[in-house]
């Protein structure tokens, strides 16, 4: 049975895997730190909240094994250049530092298509330095998902994705969209599985795949 720290649950692909981490006959406990409290959660869900995440991560105290991130934005949402570095980067170090406190071995998080800390696009350079950060912890073992356009009912939506959604439907490979769920199935899947040790991105194609080996 295996404790879980989750944060981005009030997301798109983290209220999907919160949903199926309740209903995970091998999830004992689920410490799910958000900025704003979730409604109607089992006993078996401790929800610290606070507008600064930070502060609700702090009073996770529980041990836990395994820690999915499930943080991000863009820099529209977040207002600025700097508020974007901290929901995508600060707080997604935050949520590796705390699961490492409490003795955590293995990490999956929700990065993007394009991730690359050299890039000339700062939102792909941030998804970058952010996984570069977390390879730097020497998780003993690090997922790095990461889907194309995620498709789903947000609650704001994002005029880009309205605009660009029927387009990438069609993409081939990495590029087509992909649910979020199917997102949140292969974190599930990976996380539970016999998978290697050290650092394992996954394309978007790859979340696919192994998101139809799971039961919807």
């Amino acid at each position: 049975m295996a404790n879980v720290l989750i944060t981005g649950a009030t997301g798109l692909v983290g209220g999907h895997l919160l949903r199926m981490l309740i209903q995970e006959p091998r999830v004992a406990h689920i410490s799910a730190p958000t900025r704003r409290p979730l409604q109607d959660m089992p006993a078996e869900v401790f929800n610290p909240y606070d507008p600064q995440l930070t502060d609700a991560l702090a009073q996770v105290s529980e041990p836990i094994d395994i820690v999915f991130c499930c943080l991000g934005t863009t820099r529209r949402e977040a207002g600025s250049k700097e508020a974007f570095v901290h929901a995508d980067y600060t707080l997604v170090v935050d949520t590796a530092l705390t699961g490492q406190r409490l003795g955590a071995k293995q990490m999956l998080v929700v990065s993007a298509m394009g991730a690359n800390a050299h890039s000339p696009f700062f939102y792909n350079r941030v998804k970058g330095e952010m996984e570069e950060a977390l390879k730097a912890q020497n998780w003993p073992r690090l997922v790095l998902a990461r889907p194309s356009m995620l498709l789903g009912d947000r609650e704001k939506r994002r005029a880009n994705e309205s605009l660009l959604a029927p387009l990438f439907a069609f993409l081939p490979g990495n590029w087509k969209s992909i649910d979020a769920r199917d997102v949140a199935r292969a974190l599930m899947q990976e996380a539970f599985s016999q998978g290697r040790e050290g650092v394992t991105v996954l394309p978007s194609a790859t979340l696919r795949e192994i998101a139809a080996r799971r039961p919807a």
